[in-house]
Order: C-alpha cells, then sequence, then structure tokens
C-alpha cells in the first residue's frame, strides 16, 4: 500500500513537472510573440522615418524649382 502512494505521488510530481514545463513553453512562446510584435513595430517606424524623410527632400526639391522660377522670371 505505502509503494504504491509512494509511486503515485511521484506520477503525480512528474504530471506536475511536464505541467510546468508546458507552461514555461508557453511563456516562452508568448515570448517570442512579444518580441516579433516589437521587432515588426520598430520595422514600421524606420518605414515612417524613410517616408518622412523623403517627404523633407520633395519639399526641398520643390524649394529648389520655386527659387529657381523666382529667379529665372526676373
Amino acid at each position: 500500500l505505502l509503494k504504491r502512494r509512494r509511486s503515485r505521488d511521484s506520477e503525480e510530481r512528474r504530471v506536475a513537472e511536464r505541467e510546468r514545463e508546458r507552461e514555461r513553453e508557453r511563456e516562452r512562446e508568448r515570448e517570442r510573440e512579444r518580441e516579433r510584435e516589437r521587432e515588426s513595430e520598430r520595422e514600421r517606424e524606420s518605414e515612417r522615418e524613410r517616408e518622412r524623410e523623403r517627404e523633407r527632400e520633395n519639399e526641398r526639391g520643390r524649394e529648389r524649382v520655386r527659387e529657381r522660377e523666382r529667379g529665372g522670371g526676373k
């Protein structure tokens, strides 16, 4: 009887250990998911930054064109 209870206890411990292991695995998976999310957020941010940079470039280009037109019109 005692032996059976001991083996049942160790069985329960193994089950609990596997459960904790699965929980840790899920936690690592969630962490990787959050990391991918942050990564794509940084990607979008740098994309927006490049977009603003192109916009400023275009604006400077238009400024130069207006300058030339004003200068040439005199």
